[in-house]
């Protein structure tokens, strides 16, 4: 036994075992020092324990996709960057609801088609900025969508517990299985995960994160939902994002539905969304209630950072702003001028300079300095940022704005126009507008009205106008010309913000189901960053059917409204 042992011991010195390979950390940042091009790939089934919702008899699987650095093979242990799209299949044909009605409220035709698209293999920057620097990357496919088993359920734990079963297998509490059928072990995870994406990819993580699951860390959800009924309702009335009027939650099930041959069970679910969500009263139910992260914020452990876009109308600003004032773990947020984008492109190396900071604090516990930076970033014109504590930031008071205007107006609903076109005085909607300011004034929070109708229509639509000459932010985005590449990675084009200069910009807007209500009417608007310029004015639309959005009853009604109130919560500087 002392000849072995003493042979072990001379082996061990002529051959030391080498000792795992770990991270290499300079100013408190992971550095780029593993290779992209020799990175492991896998392709696995996570099983998703306890949940069958296609109804055949055993548990529902998503499809995975697994980039980690080599060097994992060799005892390296990483934390976990994690996406989850129910895109990753395209989109299948659908047909929208149709939003005109007739004079009993009932539909009139068909709604408008969509063909589909076709899928595509994830690509993003994820992998090429942060699988060198030391992070394997998880791309998970939703329930009923791709590759993987089960049906959409739009929203609600369901579809959390796909992104769930992941975090758990992660963390050696749930089993996963090669292609040809072998179980695989996530050996190489830390256990931390932080999940990120844009759109319904950013709202999975605000849906997951509601779970408290051990091991999410944090979460970046980009134009994230975080409330379904705020996403296609509003004070009751039944709106559409933007470019897709006639969408609801049945409609999005129906789209992302993209596994082969879905079984009857996904049909089942799909009608009974479809009756579930209430497209008659427009009122915020149980099916509603269970896809509002809002309500759920107490759950929330990960910490989160929040990306919007002011000028998003698909996912609105109301979905982050109020998913940022319900949180109480720690919080970042970004508002940014554009619509409905990823801020790298615009903002390119701060974005990843914080992103960076951000994942390694909350994934490897370094001190990276980010939570002692300030909390909010606010685009207030393209290109103009400032920082603040808080949001509304520090200063704001609720102040009454002074109109111009008529004691009472009447207007004559129609269905034909756009709001912008209504912008303009003209007999199918009612302006009210203060005098020029003296001073700036920034809007930062929810605009609320207050009016009579004397004679209503089943809607009222308000729109918050700034009035006076500007190049502004359209929202949409125009190359620069340039790219920028990641070593070893892929190149990724660069935009900045399309400006226009026009007289007048809506600013905000916000809708009400008035068939349940009488006299007095009170509603928010959406939330808002914005800054009227000294000289400008505030102006105040009503009109009724606001044909972008709401359904569209039949024209002709004769509306009368009493002198609103205006309440903005903002400062003068």
């Amino acid at each position: 036994m002392r000849l072995l042992a003493s042979l072990l011991v001379a082996m061990t010195t002529l051959f030391p075992i080498a000792d795992p390979p770990g991270l290499e950390v300079r100013g408190n940042a992971t550095q780029p020092v593993f290779s992209l091009a020799e990175a492991i790939h896998e392709s696995l089934f996570v099983e998703v324990a306890g949940v069958d919702s296609d109804a055949d008899g055993r548990a529902d699987r998503v499809a995975v996709s697994v980039r980690r650095p080599r060097e994992t093979r060799l005892g390296l242990k990483v934390a976990t960057i994690m996406t989850i799209s129910p895109y990753s299949g395209g989109g299948a044909p659908v047909t929208m609801h149709a939003v005109d009605l007739d004079a009993r409220g009932e539909p009139e035709g068909r709604g408008q088609a969509d063909e589909g698209s076709p899928g595509t293999e994830p690509d993003s920057y994820y992998d090429d900025y942060f699988l060198p620097r030391g992070y394997a990357t998880v791309d998970v496919r939703a329930l009923g969508t791709s590759t993987s088993t089960g049906c959409p359920t739009v929203g609600d734990a369901v579809e959390a517990a796909g992104a769930k079963a992941v975090i758990d297998w992660l963390n050696g509490r749930a089993r996963a299985f090669t292609r040809d059928g072998r179980p695989a072990e996530a050996t190489w995870s830390t256990g931390k995960v932080g999940m990120i994406g844009v759109s319904w990819d950013g709202s999975i993580p605000n849906n997951v994160a509601t779970t408290g699951v051990e091991g999410l860390e944090t979460i970046v959800p980009i134009a994230g939902i975080s409330s379904w009924y705020s996403y296609y309702r509003a004070n009751g009335a039944v709106v559409a994002p933007q470019g897709y009027q006639g969408e609801d939650a049945d409609v999005a099930g129906r789209f992302i539905l993209t596994r082969p041959d879905p079984p009857k069970a996904c049909e089942r679910i799909l009608s009974d969304m479809a009756r579930a969500q209430d497209r008659e009263t427009g009122d915020y139910n149980a099916f509603w209630r269970a896809r509002d992260y809002v309500r759920q914020a107490d759950g929330v452990r990960a910490s989160v950072f929040v990306v919007q876009g002011l000028n998003d109308w698909n996912v609105r600003p109301d979905q982050a702003t109020r998913w940022w004032q319900a949180l109480r773990s720690p919080k970042k947020m970004w508002l940014h001028q554009g619509a409905h984008l990823d801020p790298m492109t615009l903002r390119t190396s701060e974005w990843l300079r914080q992103l960076h900071a951000w994942f390694d604090r909350w994934l490897y516990d370094l001190d990276t300095g980010i939570e002692t930076e300030p909390a909010v970033d606010v685009e207030t014109a393209p290109g103009q940022w400032h920082t603040s504590s808080a949001w509304p930031p520090p200063g704001t008071q609720q102040t009454r704005a002074v109109l111009e205007g008529p004691a009472r107006a009447t207007y004559t609903d129609q269905r034909s126009r756009t709001a912008e076109q209504l912008v303009a005085r003209n007999p199918h909607a009612a302006l009210w507008q203060s005098a020029e300011l003296a001073e700036d004034f920034r809007l930062a929070g929810t605009p609320k009205v207050t009016l009579g109708a004397v004679r209503p229509s089943p809607y009222l639509t308000a729109l918050l106008v700034d009035v006076g000459k500007d190049t502004r932010a359209t929202g949409s985005q125009e190359p620069t010309g340039e790219n920028h590449c990641f070593p070893g990675g892929g190149c990724y084009d660069l935009f900045r913000l399309e400006t226009k200069s026009s007289p007048w910009k809506i600013v905000s807007r916000g809708w009400l189901d008035t068939r349940d209500q009488k006299g007095t009417y009170t509603w928010e608007l959406t939330p808002q960053d914005h800054l009227f310029k000294k000289g400008h004015r505030i102006a105040l639309v009503i009109t009724s059917t606001d044909r972008d959005y709401t359904l569209r009853h039949p024209p002709g009604a004769v509306v009368e409204v009493s002198k609103p109130t205006l309440v903005l919560p903002g400062s003068a500087s």
